[in-house]
């Protein structure tokens, strides 16, 4: 396996969703295109920006399918494979290694709550196993506020020691930066993406790989711009944009942003559970993401 080529500002796109409640393929490869077009270094795809636990299993591979027939570089996709069950993880993170994605992001298996580390490395185990002979890279999806489960150190640890390069990296949306500086020291070849644009000053002195962010589906030109510059007034407006959603559902919120930024109301749309943001909170952000564009120095 050679070093991926992921790293840098990574957003964590979101997935269409049409009037039948099925995965708008066109759509979300539009701002696929857009997104790489205008500063995105890569691209998580069906994380939990993406919804892809919402989405079923044949769901999931159509997106995947037509990420893979789009033309776009896949080498510089990250996909989401995480599942409750382990048939189900194994099937997607072999599929994403079929079609060429750069690796596979993968959640514990969410619904049993208080299981042991025993037990995750027993399901990356199967995962790595089963996926041997086209070994895609595996990152671990640090996210315990929603899964219910953490990837703690020593879990890692002892996957890097069992497994090698295979456990490529981690995705880290706990908001712990202890936590992510202790992973990122494990090992040099170990990828940390803590989920938000500032860890951005510490990707750019080389302690983590970069950030994937939910906010750069709306804001990637201006982290890039901080990432390859060191422009502080770009991570600054950047932050700035990502505040909009405190306190407020962060997806629902990115989606109505999306959908003003491209002038298409079906992007406001979500699959269950989740549920579009009220009227004046999408007035609010709205308002709030084109003062802090207006402010923008060329």
């Amino acid at each position: 396996m050679t070093d991926s080529p992921l790293r840098g500002v990574i957003a964590a796109i979101a997935t269409a969703i049409d009037a039948t409640g099925e995965p708008d393929c066109a759509q979300s490869l539009a701002l696929a295109r857009f997104l790489l077009d205008n500063g995105c270094d890569g691209l998580n795809v069906l994380g939990t920006t993406g919804e892809g636990t919402s989405l079923s299993l044949r769901q999931r591979l159509a997106v995947m399918n037509a990420y893979a027939a789009s033309g776009l570089p896949l080498q510089r996709l990250l996909v989401g494979t995480g599942a409750a069950a382990l048939d189900d993880a194994v099937t997607l993170t072999g599929h994403a290694a079929v079609l060429g994605f750069a690796g596979a992001l993968v959640l514990p298996p969410f619904y049993y709550k208080g299981v042991s580390d025993d037990g995750l490395f027993a399901t990356i185990e199967a995962i790595a196993g089963a996926t041997a002979a086209q070994p895609i890279p595996i990152y671990l999806y640090h996210f315990p506020a929603q899964s219910g489960l953490p990837w703690r150190v020593a879990l890692i640890r002892r996957l890097l020691e069992s497994f090698g390069e295979r456990i490529a990296g981690l995705k880290d949306s706990s908001g712990d930066m202890d936590f992510a500086n202790e992973a990122a020291g494990l090992s040099p070849r170990f990828k940390v993406f803590p989920a938000t644009e500032a860890a951005l000053p510490q990707a750019r002195a080389g302690r983590f790989a970069g950030c994937i962010s939910a906010t750069a589906n709306l804001n990637a030109d201006l982290c890039t711009r901080f990432y390859r510059s060191g422009d502080s007034a770009a991570l600054a407006q950047a932050m700035a944009i990502r505040k909009l959603f405190d306190g407020k559902p962060l997806v629902p919120g990115v989606k109505a942003l999306l959908a003003h930024i491209h002038g298409a109301p079906q992007w406001v749309r979500v699959a269950p559970p989740l549920s579009p943001p009220a009227a004046v909170d999408r007035t609010a952000a709205i308002a709030g993401y084109e003062a802090v564009r207006a402010k923008r120095v060329a």
